[in-house]
This record gives C-alpha cells, structure tokens and sequence, in this order.
C-alpha cells in the first residue's frame, strides 16, 4: 500500500559509521501487512547498543543499518489487526521488533527471550517481509504488538530511552526483588545504570548504592536518589569495607576488565547479581567457584524487558513522575551524538529530537 511519506534515516554502510560517518539516505522498511504500525518519529533515544551495531562489535552487521530503538512518535497509519493503537496516538518502539509468538516463551510472557526475536534494527523478519530499520529516522515501521501506548504525563524525550535503557533494568530489579526492606547496588551509573537509580527508588528499595569507578560522579548519583555511593578505583578497600551490605546487584558495565568478583563480594549470602552490560565479544571476567559457593550466591542475566514489563514500567514511570537525565540533539546532528556518545560524554542519555 502507498504512502504519502517516504522512509528516510541516518544509514551506517560499514564499522566506520560509528565514527560519525552515517549517510542520510531513503531506505525500504518491512514490507506492510494489516498487523503493523507506521509511526512519524518525534523522538529517538542513543543507546550503546546502536554503538556496538553500527561499528560490528557484536557481530557483523547487514549494512546498510539505520540503528536507534527507543523510539517515540505518532502513529500515523495502523494495520485492521492492531486493536490497542490508532492513527494519531502517541506511541513508542523499544528493542525488540517482533517475536514468533508460539513457542513457550512468548506463549508465557517472555517475548523478549524468544529464540525467533526480531530486533528493531539490522534484522531479518522471520516471515520474509523485509528487514528491520530504527528510528535515527523520519518514519519507523513495526509489528503493532511490540508498539506501546505512552501514558499521559510522561514527556516524549524522556519517555524515549526508557523503551529500552529504562526497561533493561526495570526488569531485572522487578524479577529479583527489589522493593521495600532490600538494598540494591547499581554498577555502572550512566545511560543504564541511572535509570537503575531511578526505578530502584521508585520500586521502594531501603536503600540504592550507585558504584562506579571514579569518585567525580558521587554528587550527581546522589543528587539522582542514590543513599550511598562506592568508588571502585578510588575508595580504598571498597570491597571489605562494604561487605555482604547488599540482596541484589544489577550490572550495566560492558567491560571485560570489570572487577566481577569484587561487586560479588557486595552480596549479602544468598544474594544475586544480574549482569545487563552486554560486552563486545561478550566476554566477562572469570568467576572463582569459592566466591559462589561461600555465599550461597546466584550470578544471572536478564535481556530488556517484555511488552508488558514494559507496559508496567511507562505506567510507575508515570505514576511516580520519574525524569531520567537526557541531552536533547536535533535529529540532523546524530553523527556528532554518536561521536561524544562513544567519547563517554553523555550525561546521561542523548535523545535525538524531529521535532524541536
């Protein structure tokens, strides 16, 4: 079916895009069927993932890619199928663009562990319609069952990174506990790991510990709700003096060279670490069984977040008037977001804006 619109973005045509060399240009989206949404993108956040994407780091990438899924925007056209969406709702896509919807864990809730998932960009839909393009873009085209409502209340620029940066930590401290009479250590405070902050507070944990390495963040973790705060390259014997202090860890470093048994040794016995950094190569340090076995603790992972885990976390966002700490970029200077993006400048999340 045509359109009056065309589908242009900022396209990465090898691993040097990553360095600010995306290319504008038009591209195909998905071919249409009566179950997918057009959206007319307002907003897209910059995610470390489209990082990794547009330079191969976790594999190689189908160029020509146009990265970027946290988007927001209006829809502008809905397939007959899509019962909870309608021409002109504000409406956002996260990581994921489709599942297979049979097997057992989309049938259980768990569309974001499907072993058929489609992501948002660089993908091949399993039903042979095309490949699937972000939102570093003017329009984006996905499956209506992973397009979400955004609640009243929640501004589009900030609603847009929690579609996958916030969601990524929202489901690991939901799924382990986090709430009233835990202590909940985040590692890694900056796109992730801020909103770790945030959703542990608002979850109702006793008490939120930002740990990152150098001291100079310290004011601005608390300044975002954190009770306390670890230095791990500055704070001597981080790890002895805070000992067994802490029920769960989420992790957001993508970093080899983590000192993995250090955050461990955080845990109160019997407490969990939940590993989200995903590093290139996906190598993480080695683990000494005794670290495990003395205290009873449970290393795990968890990836993004189901649609309604995602549906769950805009609504307490909403609820509790959470603003995550963004840098807004017009939509034109998304090489230049990129470049101080892998230079560690952001703070916290860069949003690329269509429309301001």
């Amino acid at each position: 079916m045509s359109t009056d619109y065309k589908f242009e973005g900022w396209l990465g045509h090898d691993s040097k895009s990553v360095e600010g060399n995306m290319k504008w240009g038009e591209f195909e989206p998905k071919k249409w069927s009566e179950n997918d949404v057009d959206i007319k993108v307002s907003h897209c956040g910059v995610c470390g993932s489209d990082l990794h994407t547009l330079k191969s780091g976790w594999g190689e990438t189908p160029y020509p890619c146009c990265v970027g899924h946290e988007i927001v925007g209006k829809a502008v056209k809905v397939g007959s199928n899509i019962k909870h969406v309608k021409v002109g709702d504000r409406v956002g896509v996260g990581a994921q663009s489709d599942s297979c919807g049979e097997c057992i864990d989309c049938k259980n809730g768990d569309q974001n562990h499907c072993s058929k998932t489609t992501n948002t960009y660089g993908d091949k839909y399993k039903d042979g319609s095309g490949k699937s393009y972000g939102g570093y873009a003017t329009y984006a085209r996905h499956p209506g069952a992973f397009v979400f409502q955004i609640p009243e209340g929640l501004d589009s620029a900030e609603a847009a990174p929690m579609l996958c940066g916030g969601v990524t930590v929202y489901s690991p401290l939901k799924n382990n506990g986090c709430g009233p009479g835990k202590k909940v250590g985040i590692v890694g405070v900056g796109g992730l790991g801020h909103f770790g902050v945030l959703f542990a507070k608002a979850l109702g944990a006793d008490e939120v510990v930002g740990i990152s390495r150098k001291a100079t963040k310290k004011d601005e973790v608390l300044k975002l709700g954190a009770d306390r705060y670890i230095a791990t390259d500055d704070d001597k014997d981080w790890s002895k003096t805070n000992a067994r202090s802490l029920d769960l860890i989420v992790s957001t470093v993508s970093s080899g060279k983590m000192p993995l048994d250090g955050y461990l040794a955080l845990l109160k016995v019997k407490g969990t670490l939940i590993q989200v950094g995903a590093p290139d190569g996906g190598e993480l340090p080695n683990i000494n069984a005794f670290t495990l076995i003395g205290g009873g603790i449970k290393v795990g992972g968890s990836a993004i977040g189901s649609p309604a885990e995602i549906n769950e976390m805009l609504k307490l966002a909403a609820d509790k008037k959470i603003h995550p700490w963004i840098q807004k970029r017009p939509m034109k200077d998304a090489n230049a977001t990129v470049v101080d993006m892998e230079a560690g400048k952001a703070r916290y999340r860069y949003v690329l804006c269509n429309d301001e």
